[in-house]
């Protein structure tokens, strides 16, 4: 899988996740947008731990930045 995902890109994504993840757990419980909040939150971190962004590959964008050569494939 091609990296398409710059380390500001990710540490914004992981960000995010962990603010969904309390709403989710905390604020809204166990009601549907308690789990909807959860289950994107773990799409987000899986995203971020990866590098690569299926929605980024189908639009063609990448915030990776540097050598094209250093990008995994």
């Amino acid at each position: 899988m091609k990296s398409n995902m710059g380390v500001i890109d990710r540490v914004i994504r992981i960000a995010i996740a962990l603010s969904l993840l309390y709403l989710g757990l905390v604020v809204y419980g166990s009601s549907v947008l308690g789990i909807g909040l959860v289950f994107f939150s773990i799409v987000l971190v899986l995203t971020a731990s990866l590098g690569s962004c299926p929605f980024y590959k189908l639009l063609g964008i990448s915030t990776l930045r540097g050598n094209p050569s250093l990008r995994s494939k």
